[in-house]
């Protein structure tokens, strides 16, 4: 697939594997972002640097007056050690890109040298390359530093190893869910243990809490809006023969439906204080609200498959299999100002069961100028949108 020039997609595949074997963590991304500085100014485009930590955002010319075109990606890495077995692998002890930002980073920058060679492009376009993602924070950041300042519209993309090479998935409506964080402190009796009755235990209340806990989404929620209710730490006790007075238990809440997410995040504070009502025991309920749901507006979800078609054409756009609750901060951006966010088929023969944030987590390298080209497509694609608008406004 021909999408782009043979020199230019060898240079985008040495620059991958040079992020790839030097990966950083959030808020720590200072080499990767030389590394985009570098190939920023010696594409002449101008950039800054620092933005929001190590952010870094580019700008290039288009028409006058016009809102600009925002294309993101995220370049931070998971503390995670590698086990891929690849030539490039991270020499960072500990550290990995292990959910395929690196590739995002060079999509973009593969974007970068495409429209840097566009002379009549219909609006100016912005490149944002963002830290922290994997921490639910650097869009937030991002914004508050003004970079959606002068913008009509933005898009993004994700490497996906559920669809084979040189596909581009497109679908409106939810995309990413809800991610949120629950502890639930219980304060019960001690008590020697043998002998129970002198005592609350705060293991068995806990226990009931955890599979209460689990009936909210089988019971609770429309079986045709994905949700998940997970407690993924429970600690209790201090020895064999002491019922614990204490416990925490710690999970997670994903939700695609904004009403559902409300719903859900109401109903683990009702069962915990019921059950901790019927034990007698005394709880603290904390929920730390984390990213919203990203769901792709039908008219943005047009104009991206019609970029994706450009590049890829029909037959090798497809619509998303299965819901998706994992979590994608690029929802900040969504509540800001309209826009869509994609999913490049990276597929990866004998790799397949090895899922994002996995230690042998790897992507076909086709993806690359699939996502440069499709960026491409779309920065022309929604340029003349905002131009059209703009003058029949």
């Amino acid at each position: 697939m021909a999408l782009i020039a043979p020199a230019l997609y060898d240079r985008l595949v040495a620059l991958r594997r040079e992020l790839h074997r030097y990966p950083e963590l959030s808020r720590q991304e200072s080499r990767t972002a030389a590394v985009i500085s570098r190939f920023l100014h010696d594409l002449g485009i101008h950039h800054r640097t620092n933005i929001a930590g190590h952010g870094v955002v580019a700008d290039i010319p288009g028409g006058s007056g016009v809102p600009c075109v925002v294309l993101r990606a995220d370049m931070d890495a998971l503390p995670i050690q590698e086990e891929t077995g690849l030539e490039f692998a991270s020499v960072h002890g500990d550290v990995m890109h292990a959910c395929g930002h690196d590739g995002h980073t060079t999509m973009l920058l593969g974007a970068a040298a495409l429209l840097s060679q566009e002379n009549d492009l219909p609006a100016p376009v912005r490149l944002i390359f963002q830290p922290a993602e994997e921490q639910g924070t650097g869009a937030i950041a991002m914004i508050k530093e003004g970079v959606l300042a002068g913008a009509g519209l933005i898009f993004g993309g994700h490497l996906d190893r559920h669809y084979r090479p040189g596909t581009i998935v497109v679908s409106e409506g939810p995309v990413n869910a809800s991610s949120d964080n629950f502890a639930i402190e219980i304060i019960g009796q001690g008590a020697h243990g043998a002998r129970p009755h002198e005592s609350i235990d705060a293991v068995v209340v806990g226990s009931l809490m955890i599979m209460a806990l689990q009936t909210i989404v089988s019971r609770e929620v429309d079986p045709a809006r994905p949700s998940v209710v997970s407690v993924g730490q429970f600690h209790a006790g201090t020895a064999p023969n002491v019922i614990a007075g204490q416990a925490k238990l710690e999970g997670t809440v994903r939700a695609q439906d904004p009403a559902v997410r409300r719903q859900l995040l109401n109903s683990v504070r009702r069962i915990a204080e019921s059950i901790a009502q019927l034990h007698g025991a005394k709880i603290h309920v904390l929920v730390t609200e984390g990213t919203p749901p990203l769901v792709n507006d039908a008219v943005m979800a047009v104009l991206a498959r019609s970029a994706a078609i450009e590049t890829v054409g029909e037959t090798n756009v497809l619509p998303l299999k299965t819901a998706n609750m994992g979590a994608e901060d690029f929802s900040y951006y969504l509540e800001k100002i309209p826009g869509a966010y994609v999913r490049f088929g990276s597929q990866v023969p004998g790799r397949e069961g090895y899922p994002a944030h996995s230690s042998k987590f790897d992507f076909d390298e086709e993806a690359l100028a699939v996502g440069a080209a499709y960026y491409r497509a779309l920065a022309r694609i929604a340029g003349r949108q905002l131009r059209q608008h703009l003058a029949s406004s």
